[in-house]
């Protein structure tokens, strides 16, 4: 159990892209002997993800900066890709020619981005995903290891925290992205799975979304055309927090649950209203599991191909814990943290 008080999986729920079973994250430990192995090397690698505005992002990157700093490593560049696929395929020639060591990459797309990412595994650059493995792309050949939360799991936790506010035969809107995604489809699989076993009475609505930007123009269409629904979910916490003011104005407010407790998901879940519970990842520990794989990669080790952090449970109730635990950082929030 962590410090969070938070609920943990002992083994993971979902299957990796692959249909792999999950490894934990102590299987990417490093020891002192390797550390010390790595400094000799002094490893350069580049971050390649899908933003660096969000919470998420911020704390990944601090996971990853600290494992290798740790192993004499360091961050040659940091690259957002503004959840745009080209400009993704772009940035993977440009790595190509700038040869780091190693690159720990969120791919933003499905195949639209498999032959880039496939260009860089044949150029020696050893790849590390995080999340998202894109359709075609096979492990050992084209990358060595993906690291991942159990999103599976955390549709789940979210359909679990949400179902107590929607009455018998209620309506629950699903909010999700529309993208080739692998971990936000698990979430959305998890969440509705959970519901048709436990909760068949619940009605559920689907609605789509390209980009978070785009989130609340969706769901306010669907509030303009459709009875208000009594509960919402949002497959991760930006769009869930902008999507707030609009859900407010709605004559009985619904419960709202999502994935990731960035700053402003956590200050709203603490005050209870709206959102009720967040299934959150723990992105500081996932970014140095990351690390850590990069760097037995790069000192020849072998790795599992599939690397999952267990799932967390936030409610207002652990609100504060959880967003220590999540943000690998000790300081208490009162009503507005900063990640």
């Amino acid at each position: 159990m962590t410090r969070a008080d938070a609920a943990t999986s002992s083994s993971a729920a979902g299957l990796g892209p692959h249909g792999e079973r999950a490894a934990g994250p102590e299987l990417a430990a490093l020891t002192q002997s390797v550390r010390e192995e790595a400094r000799s090397h002094a490893f350069e690698v580049a971050l390649l993800l899908h933003t660096r505005a969000s919470d998420w992002s911020r704390r990944q990157i601090a996971g990853i900066e600290a494992t290798l700093a740790e192993a004499g490593a360091k961050i040659s560049d940091i690259i957002d890709c503004e959840f745009s696929p080209s400009a993704q395929v772009a940035a993977i020639d440009r790595l190509i020619a700038a040869r780091p060591d190693a690159v720990i990459a969120i791919p933003v797309g499905g195949t639209v981005v498999t032959d880039a990412f496939r260009r860089l595994a044949t150029s020696g650059v050893r790849l590390i995903l995080l999340d998202n493995v894109p359709s075609g792309l096979l492990p050992e050949s084209d990358y060595a290891s993906a690291v991942s939360c159990d999103n599976f799991r955390l549709g789940q936790i979210a359909a679990e925290l949400l179902s107590p506010h929607v009455p018998p035969g209620g309506r629950v809107c699903v909010a999700a992205y529309s993208v080739d995604f692998f971990a936000t489809a698990q979430r959305e699989i998890g969440f509705d799975k959970w519901m048709r076993c436990e909760r068949p009475d619940i009605r559920l609505a689907h609605l789509k979304f390209e980009t978070p930007a785009r989130a609340v123009e969706v769901i306010t269409t669907y509030l303009k055309k459709e009875p208000e629904p009594d509960g919402v979910f949002i497959v991760w916490d930006e769009p869930a927090v902008a999507a707030l003011p609009v859900l407010s104005t709605c004559k009985r407010p619904p419960a709202m649950t999502t994935v990731d407790l960035g700053a402003a998901a956590a200050a709203a879940l603490g005050e209870g209203r709206i959102l009720c519970g967040v299934a959150a990842q723990n992105p500081f520990r996932q970014g140095a599991v990351a690390a850590a794989a990069a760097i037995l990669v790069l000192t020849g080790r072998s790795v599992p191909s599939w690397i999952v952090v267990p799932a967390l449970t936030a409610t207002p109730r652990n609100a504060s814990a959880v967003y220590r635990e999540v943000s690998g950082a000790e300081t208490l929030f009162t009503s507005s943290p900063v990640a």
